[in-house]
């Protein structure tokens, strides 16, 4: 008895320290649950800080740069080999076409004409043996003294002293021409923008000497994106500002290449711009932009609403007083505006940030506050 006594006191026992235990627990999770920090006030944006998406008509510009090129440049090669004896002219320096430039030592090329012309004086010494030759055995022929093989093998004879002639003077005229032709001689009107060699110096064949420009037209190439081309038109007025000039300028769109640049998805666009007065040079850089005209409204939010993250562009709206990330696609800015265009992922009307703000979470309590209302929150996470 004593026994069963003591197992039903162990018992007892027992359950009183599992209650115990469980009423300690529920009074810590009270504890923690008193100890909870409230939740996050509201952000509170004012309304310069937010806009609204709208349709709008956006006025397109489309801009590009690079260097200013000549297209009208010449290269001046030595025609032949030998030693540059001088040069009349020095970088920087105007010349006209067919101007000397210079002087080569030409004595192999003298020489193989005077070669050539040698030739051409053994060639009629031979014709005019030939003609004797025929005429004498054409006197034979008639009297019957010699047979008829004999007469044609001397009229043969003839016919080829006259084409050995005949290649002798075309030999001595290609002489001459490449004489005339390894003269250095401005090809164009124009500045000399180099010096390749140096009086004294060897030259070989086709080897430059001088570089000439024309700087009355200039050229400037630049990349237009693939999305943008569609847009442009030869004839295009391109609006130009020069590298040290601060005047704009007119061009004119004068090119567009055929194919797209496959590594950089854009396409090649040349611009000319007169140049009368030579007061810009090649070399210089030049940033283009071309004004379209507005097209059909189209949805639009400030292009400061927009951020980029992985690739992706987003802009952050306030839904039921919430914010909530959207990833949007846009099309065309308007730098005069600043606004661009939304394609996919707004609609007409919803609010969104106008600015970029930091330590922003989908989901946060936000609303837009009056005019006057101080916006703690806001300015804290910008």
């Amino acid at each position: 008895m004593r026994s069963g006594k003591q197992w039903v006191f162990g018992v007892v026992a027992l359950v009183v320290l599992a209650g115990a235990g469980m009423w300690w627990k529920g009074q810590q999770s009270a504890q923690a649950a008193d100890k909870k920090e409230p939740p996050p006030p509201p952000l509170v944006f004012s309304p310069k800080e937010v806009a609204t998406a709208q349709m709008r008509a956006l006025t397109q510009v489309i801009t590009f740069s690079g260097p200013l090129v000549s297209p009208n440049t010449a290269t001046v090669k030595a025609k032949a080999a030998g030693t540059l004896l001088s040069l009349s002219v020095s970088e920087g320096s105007r010349v006209k076409r067919g101007q000397a430039l210079g002087m080569l030592d030409l004595a192999d090329l003298t020489a193989r004409l005077q070669e050539r012309q040698a030739g051409v004086a053994s060639a009629q010494a031979t014709l005019a043996q030939a003609e004797r030759t025929h005429a004498s055995n054409q006197r034979l022929a008639d009297q019957q003294f010699i047979s008829p093989i004999a007469l044609d093998n001397s009229r043969a004879a003839l016919d080829t002293a006259r084409a050995q002639l005949g290649a002798a003077q075309a030999q001595v005229e290609s002489a001459r021409i490449a004489l005339r032709e390894a003269a250095l001689v401005a090809p164009i009107d124009g500045i000399v923008a180099k010096r390749h060699a140096l009086p004294g110096e060897k030259v070989s064949a086709e080897q430059p000497v001088l570089t000439l420009v024309d700087l009355r037209t200039l050229e400037m190439a630049g990349s237009v994106g693939t999305r943008d081309i569609a847009r442009l038109r030869p004839g295009m007025t391109v609006r130009l500002l020069i590298e040290g000039d601060p005047r704009a300028v007119d061009g004119q769109l004068a090119r567009i290449a055929p194919s797209v640049d496959a590594g950089a998805r854009s396409i090649q666009v040349t611009v000319t711009l007169g140049n009368p007065d030579e007061r810009w040079r090649a070399g210089q850089f030049a940033l283009a932009r071309v004004e379209l005209p507005a097209e059909q409204p189209t949805l639009a939010v400030p292009a400061t609403a927009v951020g980029t993250a992985s690739g992706q562009e987003y802009v952050w709206a306030l839904e039921k007083d919430q914010l909530i990330r959207r990833t949007v696609v846009t099309g065309r800015r308007d730098p005069s505006s600043g606004e661009v265009e939304v394609l996919q992922g707004l609609s007409a009307g919803q609010v969104v940030l106008a600015g970029s703000f930091e330590n922003l979470r989908e989901g946060r309590t936000a609303r837009v506050g009056d005019a006057t209302a101080s916006a703690p929150a806001a300015a804290a996470s910008r």
